[in-house]
């Protein structure tokens, strides 16, 4: 099934390497801004072809789906025009910076019955099979009531060194941030499993220039009862870490570096769930294997744009801080 895909930055370039070879998935068309990312892209993949902007590469005829992967300004417009050139949509988060124009292309996806999807990697890890077999609807608890969850994130700098070409919007309070990149991850599967979260309490630190992204964010949330603690911050002496631990009277189960998952029982060792490393490849791997259902028309387990909508209200409301 033939992919363009609009926005050749990091997350781009990632996806790009992804595809290389799937067995179903197969990018044809590409565009970006940028001349010399788009150069560096088709020297680096020969077979690809280049549209001349974003709206002529959704007209090309032969495309199953279209990847968004800009910065977030314009995913709903480029939706839109997807599903009006009869594309499957997967979008890079967060979803919009227009909650009027995001609600209302969620219910053109209802309506229509639109495929579309949002890119939160944890969708299809073992963690939050862990998560929803231990606390979500319908589980037996059989690790006994949910107590409360947490939530750390560590960065020694933001944007990280990695995302340095992604360009300035990342470090800048409008679009970016750790919050809406990384916390987003979690909040999303933190909602997957218990449902619609509100914030008691929220405290963030800007810096004083009026334009930077936060810096450091202290929240008390609740969802489905169950009281959340979210600590994030730059710390520029210490490595990059994250860490969502949920505790419950019989035992604990807890994310570690994205992928990892850790199970323990009261007065039992730590049982990891497999190597970190081969679960994100899993993860990976299935993420692919959902894209590729959804492309059929068939059920899959990615986000939806009503799901990723939710996450980034919360998000939001982090942001705004609250006494």
């Amino acid at each position: 099934m033939s992919i363009g895909v609009v926005g050749l930055g990091v997350m781009g370039q990632r996806m790009l390497a992804r595809l290389a070879g799937h067995a179903r998935l197969r990018v044809t068309r590409v565009w970006d801004e940028n001349p010399a990312v788009l150069a560096q892209a088709l020297a680096h993949y020969p077979l690809l072809r280049a549209a001349t902007s974003a709206e002529a590469l959704i007209q090309e005829p032969g495309l199953h789906g279209l990847y968004i992967a800009t910065p977030p300004g314009p995913h709903i417009a480029l939706t839109e025009e997807a599903f009006d050139a009869g594309l499957a949509v997967l979008c890079e988060k967060p979803l919009t910076t227009d909650f009027a124009a995001a609600h209302a292309c969620i219910e053109r996806i209802e309506r229509e019955r639109q495929r579309a999807a949002v890119n939160y990697s944890l969708a299809s890890s073992t963690g939050l099979a862990q998560l929803q077999l231990a606390f979500g609807a319908g589980s037996r608890r059989p690790l006994g009531a949910l107590h409360g969850v947490s939530i750390d994130l560590r960065f020694s700098a933001w944007p990280r060194p990695w995302q340095a070409g992604a360009g300035a919007w990342l470090s800048q309070r409008a679009e970016g941030g750790f919050s809406r990149e990384v916390l987003s991850h979690f909040i999303f599967v933190l909602q997957r499993v218990l449902g619609p979260a509100r914030v008691v309490r929220s405290t963030v630190d800007y810096p004083a220039d009026g334009v930077g992204s936060e810096q450091a964010v202290e929240a008390e949330l609740v969802a489905g009862g169950v009281p959340v603690a979210i600590s994030a911050r730059l710390e520029g002496d210490r490595a990059d870490d994250n860490r969502m631990l949920w505790r419950a009277s019989e035992g604990e189960i807890e994310l570690r570096d994205w992928f990892g998952v850790t199970q323990q029982r009261q007065g039992e060792r730590v049982q990891s769930m497999g190597d970190a490393e081969t679960l994100r490849m899993n993860g990976m791997t299935d993420q692919l294997s959902h894209w590729s259902a959804m492309l059929d028309g068939h059920s899959h387990s990615l986000p939806g744009f009503a799901e990723a909508l939710a996450v980034q209200k919360t998000i939001e409301a982090v942001l705004a801080g609250k006494a």
